[in-house]
């Protein structure tokens, strides 16, 4: 498990801890709940920031 992955797993346990603090998560809903919670960081973590991205070319 690469380092990033270790951090957004650690991301969404935190996220997770506090939705079930409050009680927006319940056990019946949190294997569902840690998994969109899970992807949803992974996936924003992983987008190419813009800065990363080639120019764009100009149209003529």
């Amino acid at each position: 498990m690469s380092s990033r992955d270790e951090q957004v797993l650690r991301a969404a346990k935190e996220v997770v801890i506090k939705f079930i603090e409050i009680g927006r998560i319940s056990p019946a809903t949190f294997p569902e709940s840690f998994k969109q919670v899970y992807e949803t960081i992974d996936t924003t973590v992983r987008q190419p920031k813009e800065a990363d991205l080639p120019p764009k070319k100009k149209k003529s």
